[in-house]
C-alpha cells in the first residue's frame, strides 16, 4: 500500500491528471479498462477528489428475500469493512440496474462507514440524504438520487463488482472526482505518483507554455510553435517511459 504522504499528494490532483500518468506506466488497455465507461454523477463536487482502497458490496433493494435468507449479512459485511486498512471507498453494485427502486446508502449508512474509516462511495445505483452525507464528510458518486431505501440489504461483499461498466476488485486503489473514477491495478500503484507528476510538468513545460505564448504571432507562427511543443512533449514522455503510453507512436 502507498504511504499516507503519497495518498495525500495523489489527492491534490484531479482524476484526469492521475489518468495521464497511469496510462504511461500500465500494461492494461488504458482506452477501455480501469475507469468508468458509463456516466457517473458527483453529488458532492465541492468536496473535491477522494482516494482510498475499495471495499466492495452487492445489493438488490427490490428483493426482500435477502433479508430473510441472511438476516445477519449487514453485520457480517460491516465486520469485513472494519477489518480493511484505510482510507476506504465503498464500491457498490446494485443488481436492480438499470431499474433503481431504493437507495442502499443514506445518512445512517454513510455515518457508519465514516466511523469505519471510509471516505466515500461509488454506487452504481441510488443514494439519498445528500446534505446529511455531505455533513458526515462522505463523498458520493452515484447514478441518481432516490427517496426510499426499499429492501436494501447486503447480498455479497469482498468480491469483484462491476460498476458503471468497470470491474473493481477489493483492495484496489480508487481515485475519483466529478469526472468519474480510476481503479488502479495493484502493479501500477508504486510508480503512479511519479508518473502523474512528470506528465503534469511535461504539459506545463511544453504544450501549455507554448499555447499561452502565442499572443502577437501570426497563425502560421503559432501553429509552428504548437507543433514543436507537441513534439517536445512526446519526446519527453518517450524518454521517460519508453514505448508505452499515449505518445508511443510518432505523431509528427
Amino acid at each position: 500500500m502507498l504511504t499516507h504522504s503519497e495518498l495525500l499528494q495523489l489527492r491534490r490532483w484531479n482524476t484526469p491528471t492521475i489518468y495521464n500518468g497511469w496510462e504511461q506506466i500500465t500494461k492494461r488497455d488504458a482506452a477501455l479498462e480501469g475507469f468508468n465507461i458509463e456516466e457517473t454523477h458527483d453529488f458532492m463536487p465541492q468536496m473535491g477528489t477522494m482516494i482510498g482502497y475499495a471495499v466492495t458490496l452487492v445489493v438488490e433493494p427490490s428483493n426482500a428475500v435477502h433479508r430473510s435468507a441472511n438476516p445477519g449479512a449487514t453485520n457480517e459485511y460491516l465486520e469485513y469493512v472494519a477489518a480493511q486498512p484505510g482510507p476506504k471507498i465503498l464500491v457498490l453494485q446494485d443488481l436492480d440496474k438499470p431499474t433503481t427502486v431504493g437507495a442502499a446508502c443514506g445518512e445512517v449508512f454513510s455515518n457508519i462507514h465514516v466511523a469505519l474509516g471510509c471516505v466515500g462511495i461509488i454506487a452504481d445505483g441510488a443514494i439519498r440524504d445528500v446534505d446529511e452525507m455531505t455533513a458526515a464528510g462522505f463523498k458520493a458518486l452515484a447514478r441518481r438520487l432516490c427517496v426510499g431505501h426499499a429492501c436494501a440489504h447486503a447480498v455479497r461483499w469482498n468480491c469483484e463488482v462491476e460498476v458503471f461498466g468497470c470491474k473493481v476488485s477489493p483492495g484496489q486503489l480508487i481515485h475519483a472526482d466529478r469526472h468519474g473514477f480510476l481503479a488502479i491495478p495493484p502493479e501500477d500503484e508504486e510508480h503512479l505518483l511519479e508518473a502523474a507528476l512528470f506528465m503534469d510538468r511535461n504539459e506545463c513545460n511544453t504544450v501549455l507554455d507554448a499555447a499561452r505564448a502565442c499572443s502577437g504571432l501570426t497563425a502560421e507562427q503559432a501553429l509552428k510553435k504548437l507543433r514543436e511543443a507537441g513534439q517536445d512533449f512526446g519526446a519527453a514522455a518517450k524518454a521517460k517511459f519508453g514505448d508505452g503510453g499515449e505518445w508511443s507512436a510518432e505523431r509528427d
